[in-house]
């Protein structure tokens, strides 16, 4: 291959990753009874990835309307990757019982166009 065509491939792969919407992380702790943040805010069309971590025990997180259940394990990163497709607003909750607190443990996601 020429040089002058490898240039021109690198240059529209840098177009084509800067066209491309930047990956969004978003820290997400779950302690008992709280999330935090709890109001999380995303924007239509751009990729996220929730990473929740437990600072004391298992916990679940769940979006029942965006069809998220994961458990999260105390010590460990468990990373969701959403991309949202319309506006609007979501909630989530605990999905593993923690204790005296645990209908309190919920949160909203917001999307935003």
């Amino acid at each position: 291959m020429r040089r002058a065509d490898w240039l021109v491939i690198q240059l529209l792969s840098s177009l084509l990753l800067a066209a491309a919407p930047q990956e969004q992380v978003i820290q997400v702790t779950a302690e008992r009874f709280k999330f935090t943040p709890s109001v999380i805010q995303l924007k239509v069309g751009v990729p996220v990835v929730l990473e929740i971590t437990s600072t004391d025990r298992r916990h679940g997180f769940q979006v029942p309307d965006l069809k998220i259940d994961e458990n999260i394990e105390p010590g460990k990163v468990t990373r969701i990757r959403v991309v949202p497709d319309k506006a609007g607003t979501w909630d989530f909750h605990c999905s593993i019982f923690c204790g005296s607190g645990h209908e309190e443990m919920a949160g909203q996601i917001v999307v935003s166009p």
